[in-house]
């Protein structure tokens, strides 16, 4: 494998999308129909742009603090006072091939793996795999972090998102492990339960929808400029509340022996709407 500082470009039609191998391994632009659904660049930092891989862990760990089989593990804060987002998504990952990335897990998380992420462009979608390699034992979660566009050409989203249950928040802003039923945004916050694919559509530019194999969906809609709709394999603060359920549904992260692996997907699917008719506003 080699590492490169060229993004990787993948054309179908009239959908660009710009895969940024050492930004994260993140996708850094996609644009449809001319469109440009993501937030392609932000002052504050490679956590609040594109759409990058988390691993191996999702979301916020508490005080970067977490024990495992007698260990006790002390992460870097990287949204103090907390751990956040895993240990890849602001180092370069190398290209194998024009669709493929990996990576290993840094000398900050104690456990030994590498990371695999394939990404596919489809007619009217695309379809990225991640896939945790463990070779220690470790608890793990993964998933995706999108940075949608609040509004395209002065239309702002609208977001569907239906789900069963959410974690109630404690004063930390972190899953108190129980579910109760969802509330209005807006939202920092993690969902399950959710049979439908969430829905993004920005009215009379484009309408985009998402599936995963991950079970849990966060929701972050406090920022003015942008949203994130993030599919992850467990819940924010997941390894310490490993052991713990709530209505019958573990809220623990995988648990992986070394040589397992942990591997989800996520698809999204879109149409351009121009040309159609955008509701009358007031």
């Amino acid at each position: 494998m080699s590492r490169h500082a060229i993004p990787v470009t993948l054309e179908a039609g009239d959908v660009r999308l710009t895969i940024a191998p050492h930004e994260g391994g993140r996708l850094a632009s996609l644009a449809i129909a001319g469109d440009e659904i993501l937030v392609t660049g932000s002052p504050a930092g490679p956590m609040y742009w594109g759409c990058y891989p988390m691993a191996p862990w999702a979301g916020r760990i508490r005080h970067g603090r977490f024990r495992f089989r007698g260990q006790e593990v002390q992460l870097p804060l990287g949204s103090p006072p907390h751990a956040i987002h895993g240990i890849t998504y602001d180092r370069p990952w190398a290209v194998v091939d024009d669709r493929t990335l990996a990576t290993r897990l840094g000398a900050s998380w104690p456990f030994r793996g590498e990371l695999v992420q394939q990404v596919t462009l489809l007619p009217g979608g695309l379809e990225v795999s991640l896939e945790l390699r463990a070779l220690d034992a470790m608890p793990a979660v993964i998933g995706w972090h999108p940075w949608f566009r609040r509004s395209i050409a002065g239309v702002p989203v609208e977001i569907s998102l239906e789900a069963r249950a959410m974690l109630r928040r404690d004063a930390e802003g972190l899953p108190a492990g129980e579910l109760v039923a969802p509330t209005p945004g807006p939202w920092d916050d993690a969902f399950t339960g959710v049979e439908r694919a969430p829905r993004l559509t920005w009215p009379g530019r484009v309408r985009l929808e998402m599936e995963s194999t991950c079970r849990w969906w966060v929701a972050y809609t406090e920022r003015p400029d942008a949203v994130c709709i993030e599919p992850q394999s467990g819940p924010p603060d997941a390894v310490n509340l490993a052991g713990r359920s709530s209505h019958g549904l573990d809220l623990g992260p995988a648990m992986l022996e070394p040589g397992e692996t942990l591997r989800h997907t996520m698809t999204w699917r879109w149409a351009s709407l121009r040309g159609t008719a955008s509701p009358a506003r007031a």
